[in-house]
């Protein structure tokens, strides 16, 4: 058990039954009131992002979690199956469940998954992967140094802003958080 004033970003607690996750956390002091404590939670079995407000005495249920390394291997319409490269066991999620993070997988690549009491419920990404751009505008010399972007187009499809520079086939760092270009990948 939790004291909600215990919730930070990242924990895992179940309420009402349902396991979520903290994504932002406040902590409000009124006066001679009591505190608020307003988390923003993703709901781990829907993917759902679910605002809840507790007084600073209210107890919410710790969530036992623990990561595993493991690879993805491809997804079809509802699910996306994900492989433990030393006990080969397979599991798989919902879609829906990762959400946004989907669009930065690719088949092969390494990623932690959370588990909660045995079921695979979250995937963290590294905060920066590499993609090759299939589809930019043509190079422009000479601008090297200016702050100008052009649109691009990743092998994943993400659509993001690039500096003129880069041309297709090159391969760059994107931020998992944002989708924005970070550098050119080595």
């Amino acid at each position: 058990m939790y004291n909600a004033s215990e919730l930070r970003n990242g924990t895992a607690f179940e309420f009402e039954g349902k396991p979520y996750i903290v994504v932002r956390y406040t902590h409000t002091k009124m006066g001679r009131g009591g505190a608020t404590i307003r988390v923003e939670a993703r709901n781990l079995r829907t993917g759902a992002i679910e605002e809840r407000t507790f007084g600073s005495n209210d107890k919410v249920n710790s969530s036992p979690t623990t990561r595993r390394r493991m690879q993805y291997l491809y997804s079809d319409s509802s699910n996306v199956v994900f492989m433990d490269p030393t006990s080969f066991e397979q599991v798989e999620m919902l879609v829906g469940a990762i959400g946004k993070e989907m669009k930065f997988l690719k088949d092969g690549d390494f990623v932690n998954v959370m588990f909660v009491k045995d079921e695979p419920m979250l995937i963290e990404l590294p905060p920066k992967i590499t993609l090759t751009v299939t589809d930019t505008g043509p190079n422009v010399k000479g601008n090297s140094a200016s702050n100008i972007w052009k649109p691009a187009t990743l092998e994943n499809g993400l659509q993001t802003k690039v500096p003129l520079f880069v041309n297709n086939g090159e391969k760059i760092r994107v931020d998992t958080r944002t989708g924005e270009y970070v550098e050119r990948a080595a």
